[in-house]
Order: structure tokens, then C-alpha cells, then sequence
């Protein structure tokens, strides 16, 4: 009889741990407080050298109405392109 009221404090006690834990993993995370990429290091070096960006998936959206694969993409149009690509927000496009 001693073990059970052990056990139901055990319970108790992870599972309020997994409810903190897990309500963090899958709040919606504010996108608009994120800083926007710094493009300066993407630029080349070379204006002859073509830039190499990393092949990850994190979507940016362009004023131009394009979603680039990631920061670098943006970043890479805006320097060949004009400065009149401008970073909007991160995610897909609508």
C-alpha cells in the first residue's frame, strides 16, 4: 500500500514536467521579433566569384514577392539584383 502514493507523485511530478517541456516545443514561435539576415557576409569578395549558399531549407520572403530557399538566396538576388529586394519577413510568401 506504500508504493502506490510513491507512485502517484511520480506521476504527478513528470507529468507536469512534460506538459513545460512540451507546451515550449510547440508554442508558435514570433517570427517579426527576428532580426533581419545580415546579407554583408553572403556578399563575395569578388565581384568575378560566384556565391556558394548553403543548401538548407529555412524560407525567407522577398519584397519582390519570391520566396527564396533560405537567407543567403535573398541575400545573393539582392546583391546582383538592386537593392530594391529588401528582406519581409521569414516563412513562405503568401
Amino acid at each position: 500500500m506504500t508504493a502506490f502514493p510513491c507512485m502517484t507523485i511520480f506521476f504527478l511530478e513528470s507529468s507536469t514536467l512534460a506538459h513545460i517541456v512540451f507546451s515550449e516545443l510547440f508554442k508558435p514561435h514570433d517570427y517579426s521579433a527576428w532580426p533581419e539576415p545580415p546579407c554583408k557576409i553572403y556578399y563575395p569578395l569578388d565581384p568575378l566569384y560566384d556565391a556558394n549558399c548553403p543548401e538548407v531549407t529555412a524560407y525567407v520572403c522577398g519584397t519582390n514577392g519570391f520566396t527564396y530557399k533560405n537567407e543567403c538566396f535573398l541575400c545573393v538576388d539582392q546583391w546582383e539584383f538592386g537593392p530594391h529586394i529588401k528582406f519581409e519577413k521569414y516563412g513562405k510568401c503568401d
